[in-house]
């Protein structure tokens, strides 16, 4: 399938800046979370969230306009629907990374999923959007990245639109990828018992040690955000209540999937490669800057790994011995997950 060109972005290079706090862990300070803010009273009331527009793509794909009460606008989101569309459906939610999708950095656009999904029985949605967001509710309004209600809007405004939608069983499993591999678990933490199963891939999803809130504020600062604005300065509770690390035993029972590759260059970093298209630069910055990105997401990945095990918390652990941070490691994940999750949606 053909692959939009990686675009080259400011956050993909910031990124690479939060390694060097990433290369040892460091211990974390404990702490719980705190109340989120509450909107101003006297405020109009907002229309209701709902599905105002669909969009065909090919045979299959649609593209929902999907208007979120909670952020006040308009949200794009990708579905493939079920093999069977008059039939009921567990509901596979998929988050993008760091630019949140709208640039092509997206699972429909760099994936096979439609392909891979054609005759399950699953309704596959990837919402657009969310860039920097870590796609959790900010508590304050951004100037430059607006209102983010993310947590609002895929645990409470969208599934039941998907689900009335898509003939929903109710049943829900959620994946995501970098930035979007952390916010799957905080959307876990967020939404008790709302996701069957749980596919982290090359994510670091701590955020209260000094290294984790190192990263957080370098992904919301390369999209214009404001990290204070998320979750409060550093020394905010909200930092500990939305990390994963620390609140693992809330993810017992719940089926999970973690992945993650060392950095080294794997198979699918070549001229050929998925995406690469014969383009030394893109091999380049693969190699290179994927590469530099996956080292730390190797990182932790084992650490949650051990803390996992730790808990005697059952998990299935993908750490790869070479593979770059990239979506053609991301495809193999989502293929080598989807058993587990099939396993869990329909149990």
């Amino acid at each position: 399938m053909p692959y939009p060109r990686r675009p080259r972005r400011t956050s993909r290079a910031l990124l690479v800046t939060a390694t060097v706090l990433a290369l040892a862990p460091m211990a974390a300070d404990p702490g719980t979370a705190a109340p989120a803010r509450a909107d101003p009273p006297g405020l109009p009331a907002a229309p209701a969230s709902g599905i105002v527009g669909i969009t065909p793509h090919g045979t299959r794909e649609l593209e929902l306009a999907v208007y979120s009460a909670a952020m006040g606008r308009v949200i794009p989101v990708r579905v493939l629907p079920a093999a069977d569309s008059a039939g009921p459906a567990p509901v596979l939610y998929l988050l993008n990374g760091i630019t949140g999708g709208a640039d092509g950095g997206n699972w429909f656009d760099r994936t096979d999923i439609t392909e891979f999904f054609r005759n399950e029985q699953v309704t596959v949605v990837n919402p657009l959007g969310g860039a920097g967001s870590y796609f959790t509710d900010w508590r304050a309004d951004d100037p430059v990245l607006g209102r983010q209600r993310w947590t609002t809007f895929l645990t409470q405004e969208l599934p039941p639109l998907i689900d009335g939608r898509f003939h929903g069983t109710g049943a829900a499993a959620l994946a995501g990828i970098s930035m979007g591999a952390a916010s799957v678990l905080q959307l876990a933490l967020a939404a008790p018992g709302r996701y069957r199963a749980l596919g982290s891939y090359s994510g670091c999803v701590r955020t209260s040690d000094p290294q984790g809130r190192a990263i957080v504020e370098l992904v919301v600062r390369s999209n214009g955000g404001d990290p204070q604005n998320m979750w409060g300065p550093p020394q905010d509770h909200t930092w500990a209540g939305n990390d994963p690390f620390l609140h693992a035993e809330a993810l017992r029972g719940t089926a999970l999937f973690l992945s993650a590759g060392t950095g080294a260059p794997g198979p699918l970093d070549t001229m050929d490669g998925p995406g690469i298209r014969h383009d030394p630069a893109e091999l380049i910055d693969q190699i290179l800057v994927g590469g530099l990105l996956e080292s730390v997401a190797a990182g932790c990945a084992a650490r949650l790994r051990d803390r996992l095990r730790e808990l005697d918390i059952p998990a299935t652990i993908t750490l790869r011995p070479d593979g770059t941070h990239s979506w053609g490691y991301w495809q193999r994940d989502l293929h080598e997950s989807w058993q587990i999750f099939a396993a869990a949606l329909w149990k």
